[in-house]
């Protein structure tokens, strides 16, 4: 009896090295004790020297793509029962992966299934919170059933490319520095972060989106089991969500059905908004009116999926007002503009330049985030034409309103919002342009282009374009030099 030990116990490299010496030696399958333990040795009797007739004989790539996730299962008869396969389909059996009878291929497959579904499950289950003290930096505890944790881990890098983050589990833990991923020894939960100060506004995001219409509990305990609650903050508000429920649904039973409207389009945008055209001439009269207005916009689909309306921030009279696209995440969730990942990038460089945040007006093209569901994560989405048109009018009032002497666009939505569709940002950035009021504009990208580029010198060098082009408006060259005539 030959003992073999796979270290780890999950690596598909380690078993197949294993599998392939004990192949090439002409070992059957009931001669090998395969140890689960997590002891890097090869114990009992040495395994013989290779037979020259097996010396080239390779396992298919079907069975190590299966078996990369049957090693991941938790069953310790899981080593042998791969080996047994690759036994059989290098002794007469080529054709054995596509036989769904038999009770090997069968088994294989469960496993496979279980750990496709532990996959799943952490994908939509993993939490980051912030770590204290250390900027930009998330930590999340996951407790998988099975040991995923390295098949998981490149999702996370690509989903979370721009974070810098580390997973943590009872057998394994991995970083992401933005670059290379890392893995170490497991961690418990006294070593990820407790509650962030993100985590009650995704318990208000969630509440505002919890239909009490489609509550099903059984299939959401389905979908989301119970053992994963503890870890998950939107599950705190669960119990009183469903237990109000019923009244929620009487009352959208019992409330007056409202006819559609059908969205008007540029300046009507804004009649509709209030229910009637007098609004316009109620917004024009100042940014209270004017916000309030703009929160019951119902000109386009994107106030159905979003949090709130998010609304310019800063003083009336400003002297700069700076335009971005769209709110993002935490825009959406905060209901502020510009205090996501790529807000804190703008800081970054205005704190650079001496610029006062404070003092600059601050808003988007559209007033509402535009986002599809990857799992629970929401993606950011470009606009549509006919989205930015439906929000021009807002814009339009809201720069009548504070009379900023000049304005800062972010990006080719904005810029195509301030200074018309034709308008290129990559061909015109950093360039001053003029309204038919006098009013100045200069056109930059936008400080989530930055973050999209790859980190090292490219992100930086397009760091230090988006500062030179701030630059003009800090007073660093002056405002006049490239006007056009």
């Amino acid at each position: 009896m030959y003992r073999m030990t796979v270290e780890p116990a999950w690596s598909l490299d380690a078993w197949r090295t294993a599998a392939r010496d004990a192949l090439h030696a002409g070992v059957p399958p009931d001669e090998l004790d395969w140890d689960d333990a997590d002891r890097p040795s090869l114990l009992g009797a040495s395994l013989p020297g290779p037979d020259p007739d097996r010396a080239n004989s390779r396992v298919p790539r079907a069975l190590l793509a299966l078996a990369e996730r049957v090693l991941a299962h938790r069953d310790p008869h899981r080593h042998a029962l791969l080996y047994r396969l690759t036994w059989r389909w290098a002794n007469g059996e080529p054709t054995l992966l596509s036989n769904p009878l038999d009770a090997d291929v069968q088994r294989a497959h469960q496993l496979e299934k279980a750990v496709r579904r532990d996959m799943h499950k952490m994908k939509a289950f993993v939490r980051f919170r912030a770590l204290p003290g250390a900027e930009e930096r998330f930590v999340a505890w996951f407790e998988p059933e099975h040991r995923i944790v390295d098949l998981v881990a490149p999702f996370f890098a690509r989903r979370f490319a721009g974070m810098r983050w580390a997973i943590l589990a009872p057998y394994r833990s991995v970083a992401w520095d933005g670059q290379l991923l890392s893995f170490g020894a497991g961690a418990t939960p006294g070593d990820a972060p407790g509650e962030d100060a993100q985590e009650a506004l995704w318990q208000a995001y969630y509440a505002h989106i919890f239909n009490p219409a489609r509550l099903n509990p059984r299939m959401m305990r389905q979908e989301m089991p119970q053992k994963y609650w503890k870890h998950l903050p939107e599950t705190h508000r669960l119990p009183t969500l469903i237990r109000d429920a019923g009244v929620r649904v009487r009352e959208m039973a019992e409330r007056d059905a409202q006819s559609p409207r059908k969205p008007a389009m540029v300046r009507g945008a804004l009649a509709q908004a209030a229910g009637d055209r007098a609004a316009v001439a109620t917004a024009g009269q100042g940014l209270g009116s004017l916000e309030a207005a703009a929160r019951a916009c119902r000109a386009c689909p994107l106030w159905q999926p979003a949090t709130q309306t998010v609304w310019g921030e800063g003083p009336v009279g400003a002297r700069v007002m700076v335009v971005g696209e769209q709110p993002g995440d935490e825009e959406d969730l905060s209901g502020r503009p510009f205090v996501g990942p790529a807000g804190r990038l703008l800081d970054r460089a205005l704190q650079e330049l001496a610029i006062d945040r404070a003092a600059l007006y601050l808003t988007n093209a559209v007033k509402h985030f535009k986002f599809e569901l990857r799992g629970k994560r929401r993606l950011h989405r470009n606009p549509a034409v006919s989205e930015q048109h439906a929000c021009a009018p807002w814009l339009r009032e809201e720069i009548r309103a504070v009379r900023p002497g000049v304005i800062v666009c972010l990006g080719a939505t904005a810029a195509r919002a301030v200074l018309g569709p034709g308008f290129a940002v990559m061909d015109g950035r950093g360039r001053w342009q003029a309204l038919e009021d006098g009013t100045r504009v200069l056109a930059t990208v936008h400080p989530a282009w930055v973050l999209r580029q790859p980190a090292g010198a490219t992100r930086e060098a397009a760091y230090r374009g988006f500062v030179a082009d701030l630059s003009r408006v800090s007073g660093a060259s002056p405002p006049d030099a490239s006007m056009p005539p």
